[in-house]
């Protein structure tokens, strides 16, 4: 197989699709809670597409399927500006939505990944999808960190 190098044109994720139990309830969700902008919605192939940010920037695309024993869960990430993440376990809280910890626990703050650094907090979608909210910092990336609550990152030592 040859490899391919674009010599660094692909810049992003341009758009991602889950499969959903539900499209009405998961339009719901994105729309309400997280929103986003329905960008269509197509009845006949059991789908929908969002915005994500500018139209040129990203989209999400929502694809009924029925359920059964091997239906899998995804994880995908929004990047966001820190504002959006600071403010974001009062957003989520506020429309139903526990915000999580890196490890799938409840918290009350965003966590810090160290080796990034990025902040992010976790959520998940009425399908059980892991979705997170993601805001890379203008800081020093600090392995030793970990991952942590946002307030511990601010208060450690720095050089």
């Amino acid at each position: 197989m040859t490899d391919l190098n674009f010599n660094g044109a692909i810049e992003g994720i341009y758009e991602t699709h889950i499969t959903v139990t539900d499209l009405q309830k998961s339009i719901s969700f994105y729309r309400d809670a997280l929103g986003l902008e329905l960008a269509t919605e197509i009845p006949e192939r059991n789908l929908a597409f969002f915005w994500v940010g500018q139209k040129s920037e990203a989209m999400l695309g929502l694809w009924a399927a029925p359920s059964g024993p091997l239906r899998m869960t995804l994880h995908f990430a929004f990047r966001t500006k820190l504002s959006g993440i600071l403010s974001a376990c009062d957003t989520l809280t506020a429309a139903g939505v526990q915000p999580l910890g890196f490890h799938g626990q409840p918290v009350t703050e965003p966590v810090v990944i160290g080796w990034m650094p990025a902040a992010s907090i976790y959520f998940k979608d009425p399908d059980g999808h892991s979705i997170e909210m993601l805001c890379v910092l203008d800081q020093q990336a600090d392995k030793d960190f970990g991952v942590g609550p946002y307030s511990d990152w601010i208060a450690r030592p720095t050089n």
